[in-house]
């Protein structure tokens, strides 16, 4: 099972960097890298505030592929 994500194209379209995305959820922007590229899976609280964050549902956020 794979968990992707939208975040690139969600930061492009509100012309946010990681390190703007990173300081507004509290996380190093390292983190940020890391779950766009797939390589760490957020705890579900990191997850909604990153959805919240773009005034979106954490489904519309990341999706599970099987």
């Amino acid at each position: 099972m794979v968990l992707s994500n939208r975040l690139h194209v969600l930061r492009a379209e509100h012309k946010m960097t990681q390190k703007d995305l990173a300081e507004k959820v509290g996380v190093s922007r390292q983190t940020i890298i890391s779950i766009e590229k797939g390589n760490y899976t957020p705890s579900l609280l990191l997850a909604y505030q990153i959805a919240k964050t773009f005034g979106k549902t954490i489904e519309e956020v990341f999706t599970f592929e099987e």
